[in-house]
């Protein structure tokens, strides 16, 4: 049985208790985000309905319509659709209010360009049935999935969509070979509780990204891609736009390939550096001397910066929602309390500023007249460095620990 709403922009609050009561109990809620799509969004109504008939389930059709112009809205109603405005602009947000709006257990979403075949709704709502909490579409070979003749530019699916699947399976341990399949189901209550931010096209890997950070059960079913079929205009997908976009919000969900492994690297650099400078090592003919020395600082002072980077990130965001509690930050604060951070950089400090005192003495003892600058420099640099180490450490865990502070 097939749930419509004869109103096009009528909203589930206005529902009286009694028009809720004769109701029968709606499993699922198929979403389609809308933007001027009047070329297909009667033909994505259309299966939707069809395939939730031919299957028995008990359902709706939801367009979060984005702003239209073209009469989309209309097109959808007239075909058993219940339109849902939403002012606020963005892909993402779209999205957020056909959910909200959305009365089944299960919401499958999809884009309205006929690219997807919502006749497969029912493989979809027999993997949530069997207690899945996201069941992902997979459009790629390596999933099982087919992509029709002119449906994927050739770099989205030789380059774009195989490299981010694998970062999101590497990086969040997603279990899913197409991270961008628009086409999928999952329990709505479960999805709430994500507590998505994202309002543009990020808001389909926000999805992804956090239901792995829970560790959500997550399936995937084969489907196949179709070429758009709008004619009006051209597909709202840039390529390079959206590709930086989805690189970008990759980083900033995971602060250690962003931050902390940059900084390991960093600092190993720097430690490399000191150990062949100190004792002025030679390899050949070169000499691993005083300007050595000033890179290896270097890399020591961006590799801490990055590390503390890492942690204030993931702080905020654990703190703030946007991520999961982690284990090893718990751990990690458990050791390394505010007390300890500020034990450790005053006595950086110190021993930086002693470094520096020692080479204003030697400097003193030559009447402030010129010193031997390669043996002065083994002083100056490091203790120019570990007083700066000291120093940052301090503020660091001061600031910390104000990041993790919680929200009543």
């Amino acid at each position: 049985m097939i749930q419509t709403q004869a109103a096009p922009s009528e909203s589930i609050g206005l529902l009286d208790d009694a028009t809720r009561a004769t109701e029968p109990a709606i499993e699922l809620s198929v979403v389609m985000p809308c933007l001027n799509e009047a070329d297909t969004v009667g033909t994505c109504v259309e299966k939707a309905v069809r395939a939730m008939r031919d299957a028995n389930i008990t359902g709706e059709v939801i367009v979060a319509d984005n702003g239209s112009t073209d009469g989309s809205q209309q097109i959808a109603a007239g075909l058993g659709a219940r339109v849902v405005p939403v002012p606020a602009k963005g892909y993402g947000a779209a999205l957020m209010g056909g959910i909200a709006a959305a009365r089944g257990k299960y919401v499958l979403m999809g884009d309205s360009d006929d690219s997807y075949d919502f006749l497969d709704c029912e493989k979809f709502v027999k993997k949530l049935r069997e207690g899945y909490d996201l069941v992902q579409g997979c459009r790629l070979p390596s999933g099982g999935g087919t992509v029709m003749k002119g449906a994927m530019p050739f770099s989205h699916y030789w380059i774009g969509n195989p490299m981010f699947s694998m970062l999101v399976r590497r990086w969040f341990r997603a279990p899913i070979h197409d991270v961008y399949c628009g086409l999928r189901g999952f329990r709505k209550d479960y999805q709430q509780n994500l507590d998505q931010r994202c309002t543009g096209m990020e808001f389909a890997t926000e999805m992804i990204i956090k239901a792995s950070l829970y560790r959500a059960r997550i399936a995937e079913v084969p489907i196949a891609l179709h070429p758009d079929g709008r004619q009006a205009h051209a597909p709202h997908l840039k390529t390079y736009r959206d590709g930086w976009r989805t690189l970008r919000f990759f980083l900033m969900c995971s602060p250690r390939w962003l931050f902390l492994r940059p900084g390991y690297f960093l600092m190993l650099l720097g430690a490399i550096g000191y150990a062949l400078a100190l004792p002025a090592v030679r390899i050949g003919r070169a000499t691993f001397d005083a300007h050595t020395l000033l890179f290896a600082s270097l890399f020591l002072l961006m590799g801490y910066q990055s590390a503390l980077f890492a942690i204030f990130a993931k702080t905020f965001a654990v703190s703030e929602g946007l991520l999961p509690p982690d284990p090893r930050l718990q751990r990690f604060f458990g050791r390394v309390t505010l007390e300890r951070g500020c034990i450790a950089g005053i006595a950086a400090f110190v021993v930086g500023v002693i470094l520096l005192a020692i080479a204003v003495g030697l400097w003193f003892g030559r009447d402030f007249g010129t010193l031997d600058y390669a043996k002065t420099m083994r002083i100056v640099i490091p203790g120019a460095t570990l007083t700066a180490l000291g120093f940052q450490t301090v503020l660091s865990s001061f600031f910390v620990s104000i990041l993790a502070m919680r929200r009543k």
